[in-house]
């Protein structure tokens, strides 16, 4: 592994007397792409809402070498630490191009590694809507849309919550391809379902059961185990998704 860039140790994340996320470690190096795989409730989203902010964690969240645990999200999205969330999240009263530029509110004076063109060179649908309601747009180009908002923010570490999620398998490769292109530029850790997607792109893996790490390695070698990664990605926990 590269230079750690990110480093959680012992994380736990409680919603009431339900723990989502139970004292989970893990790391995303320097220029480094990682894979978060598991069910529907395994704790997934919940680590990275942790991550971001979103969510309270306990254990320790270190970014850069700076401890995160003290640390409001807008203030860890200015530090380099971006969130793309599932669900999308468009700006309803904007055009595609002013949601995209959203993003760049997060800077905080740091050089964008991705800029406006960029972005349409990646997601060249969004091209010919640049002028028009974010809300108008299918799931698909929210989603592209979603993912360029965060680029435009200059992430050093870009995390992605389910980017295939409810996609056509068109645009699935199309966001796929443009991924690939990002990861070779900046550090990524997805979330998926779809562990053959995200074990194609990353160099490394975990999977969550039950808000545990069940397995980990080079996502290679997690490849090549697939009847047991099928059966951890078969079971379904459901503190997660009751806690929302």
């Amino acid at each position: 592994m590269n230079r750690s860039l990110l480093e959680v140790r012992g994380l736990v994340v409680s919603y009431g007397q339900v723990d989502a996320v139970r004292g989970i470690d893990l790391d995303v190096g320097e220029g480094e792409s990682v894979a978060l795989l598991g069910a529907n409730g395994a704790g997934k989203s919940s680590t990275l809402r942790a991550l971001s902010g979103l969510a309270r964690g306990r254990g320790e969240i270190r970014f850069a070498g700076s401890d995160l645990r003290k640390t409001s999200p807008d203030a860890i999205a200015r530090a380099g630490l971006v969130h793309v969330p599932e669900g999308r999240m468009p700006f309803r009263s904007l055009s595609t191009e002013e949601n995209l530029l959203v993003g760049a509110v997060a800077r905080s004076g740091r050089a964008p590694e991705f800029t406006l063109s960029d972005v349409y060179d990646l997601f060249p649908p969004l091209t010919k809507l640049r002028r028009r309601s974010a809300w108008t747009l299918s799931g698909g180009e929210q989603q592209m849309m979603a993912i360029g908002r965060g680029l435009l923010a200059a992430p050093r570490l870009l995390l992605l919550d389910e980017p295939s999620l409810g996609l056509a398998p068109a645009v699935v490769d199309t966001v796929y391809t443009a991924l690939r292109e990002v990861r070779s530029r900046i550090s990524v850790l997805v979330v998926e379902q779809n562990a053959g997607l995200a074990l194609d792109l990353c160099e490394r893996a975990y999977v969550l059961a039950a808000g545990e790490i069940a397995m980990s390695g080079a996502a290679s070698d997690l490849a090549d185990r697939e009847s047991l990664l099928a059966s951890y990605l078969a079971r379904e926990s459901n503190p997660e998704r009751q806690a929302g």
